[in-house]
């Protein structure tokens, strides 16, 4: 008989193979022994002992463990994520970085305070280079975790866990905020919103990103820090993380209007043909409209007030957004100066050339 998994670790990894095995380690010594536990690590392209590592590990492992990894090509943690998450059969998912340890009580914690329509969001104490360079798998067994954090940590996460609990009893429309290395997230929910966002690419914001859409889903964002939390195992920072997340090379796309719920390109792809869009009633009086409907013949197309993924208008032409919607776009022609009132309305403007085929579909594929 098959036994259900009722909690995935998922583990995202690249190219730190002690860290993994100290994680690897934290995860054997959990108790949760009433909790169906599979772990998943999720790599991103490292060519060194990281699949021989947790290929040792699965051999002992008291829980099933597997091994994903794609091919490297820059800072695509959105992507492994999913990727960890695709392949995962767990109800409950618990996301962690590969260098963050966890105290044995961790899944227990996530398990004994997680409810329907909630996720919980985690946060990691920094551990010294020096307590880092002394620990060893083999010795965490008896090793006491929660001792290793500086006191100055240690005040840093309960003044994060009062803000937090601030946050969440005001209904606070973007905070607590979620951090991707460590939080816990039902299936059902990840999956209503299409999971991370893959066109996040290079450092930050797509964990940020996951929890404004997560919100929008109608799910509660709650900090567990009074219970649990991960303990980062010191490193050299990555060359693609800024000192300030503001100087960030994703800060321009997480800040755009329009966001959908469910994003365009997450765990599954959601083509034009697979949205709900509001379309102008003029929409087949210019070139540029007729050219748009024969791209969007085959998706849904709302009706006079009703909802819909995406409200359209296009320029030159008379129509104004009048459906609700999670994205407003307009489209308009280079030699159309965009006024005032459509400026102010529109989530998305695109400017494209009537007969440039190619810059229509990728307008199309880009909204939202």
């Amino acid at each position: 008989m098959t036994t259900s998994i009722d909690v995935s670790m998922l583990v995202t990894t690249f190219r730190r193979p002690r860290h993994l095995a100290l994680v690897l380690e934290s995860l054997a010594l959990q108790q949760c022994a009433h909790t169906t536990l599979e772990v998943i690590v999720s790599d991103d392209g490292s060519n060194d002992e990281t699949a021989e590592l947790v290929r040792r590990f699965a051999a002992t492992a008291a829980f099933p463990v597997r091994f994903t990894s794609q091919p490297h090509d820059g800072f695509r943690l959105a992507r492994v994520r999913n990727e960890a998450a695709r392949i995962s059969r767990g109800r409950y998912l618990m996301f962690l970085d590969g260098d963050c340890m966890v105290p044995r009580h961790h899944v227990a914690a996530h398990v004994a305070r997680r409810r329907l329509g909630t996720a919980l969001l985690g946060y990691c104490g920094l551990l010294t280079e020096s307590a880092s360079r002394l620990l060893v798998p083999e010795n965490l067994a008896a090793t006491d975790l929660a001792a290793l954090v500086p006191e100055s940590q240690r005040r840093s996460l309960a003044r994060r866990r009062l803000k937090a609990r601030w946050h969440a009893a005001i209904r606070h429309p973007t905070k607590p905020r979620l951090a991707g290395g460590d939080f816990g997230v039902w299936r059902d929910d990840f999956v209503r919103v299409n999971g991370f966002d893959e066109r996040f690419v290079g450092w930050g914001q797509e964990d940020d990103d996951l929890g404004l859409r997560l919100r929008a889903a109608g799910v509660r964002l709650e900090t567990i820090l009074d219970r649990t939390c991960s303990l980062h195992v010191w490193h050299e920072t990555d060359p693609t993380a800024t000192s300030r997340w503001k100087d960030g090379a994703n800060v321009g796309y997480f800040g755009r209007r329009g966001r959908l719920t469910a994003c365009r390109r997450g765990l599954v792809a959601r083509p034009a043909s697979a949205l709900t869009w509001g379309l102008p009633f003029d929409l087949a009086a210019s070139p540029l409209g007729r050219a748009l409907a024969s791209h969007l013949q085959a998706a849904r197309s709302a009706g006079s007030g009703e909802p819909c993924d995406i409200d359209l208008v296009v320029r030159p032409g008379k129509a104004t957004f009048s459906r609700p919607a999670e994205c407003r776009l307009a489209i308009v022609t280079n030699d159309y100066l965009p006024d005032a009132m459509l400026v102010a309305t529109a989530d998305q403007i695109v400017t494209v050339t009537e007969i440039d085929e190619p810059a229509l579909v990728a307008a199309l594929a880009a909204a939202g």
